[in-house]
């Protein structure tokens, strides 16, 4: 399979995607990758051809168990910890680096040895993405969510490299509504009477 890569941060973002899937994510609904047709989903929403064949139950297995080593590697201790977990992501499917043109312009592409499983391209996928996180941006761009009632963890890949939330719609509403309760509990306890109820 050959690999296009215009961009690192296309990387980056497939290995927080993967991770939000899991069930320790996911608490109230479970995992996201529950069969073949799930898998393929996942790929395709995130710009990855599946390939001729579909995605079989081996695959999801597979994929699983790539999920759990991403986790790994994005929680990792430090930098170290982080390069050498993602070293070991691109040394599975054995991958030649090469440029081609892509859309008129030189891009880079890594092609996969033949036998190389779906699980194995992703992780080259995610592999040069993290490794490149790293390079450009530091080790403190892998981060856990700050909602306290999250499991998350991300890659921030963003510009301004602030975001706090593995998933900002998600988590980030939940602690904006939180905080916002909390206030008006505050507000009401040094101000009893001036509720909406006690209006007019």
């Amino acid at each position: 399979m050959q690999l296009t890569f215009t961009d690192y941060t296309f990387g980056a973002s497939v290995a927080t995607a993967l991770v939000l899937t899991a069930p320790e994510v996911l608490v109230a609904t479970g995992d996201a990758l529950t069969d073949g047709e799930s898998l393929h989903a996942f790929l395709t929403e995130h710009g990855i051809a599946p390939g001729d064949r579909p995605a079989t139950g081996t695959d999801l297995d597979d994929v699983r168990a790539l999920r759990t080593r991403v986790r790994d590697v994005v929680a990792a201790p430090n930098e170290e910890a982080i390069v050498e977990g993602a070293n070991q992501l691109l040394r599975v499917a054995r991958t030649v680096p090469f440029l081609a043109r892509h859309d008129g312009t030189w891009t880079w592409r890594l092609e996969t040895a033949p036998e190389s499983t779906l699980a194995d391209d992703l992780a080259v996928v995610i592999g040069t993405g993290l490794l490149g996180t790293v390079a450009s941006l530091g080790p403190s761009r892998f981060r856990s969510c700050e909602s306290p009632s999250c499991n998350g963890i991300f890659v921030d890949t963003s510009r301004a490299g602030r975001r706090r939330f593995c998933m900002p719609q998600v988590c980030g509403n939940r602690v904006n509504v939180a905080n916002f309760r909390a206030r008006r509990r505050r507000e009401q306890q040094d101000h009893p009477g001036t509720g909406p109820a006690d209006a007019g």
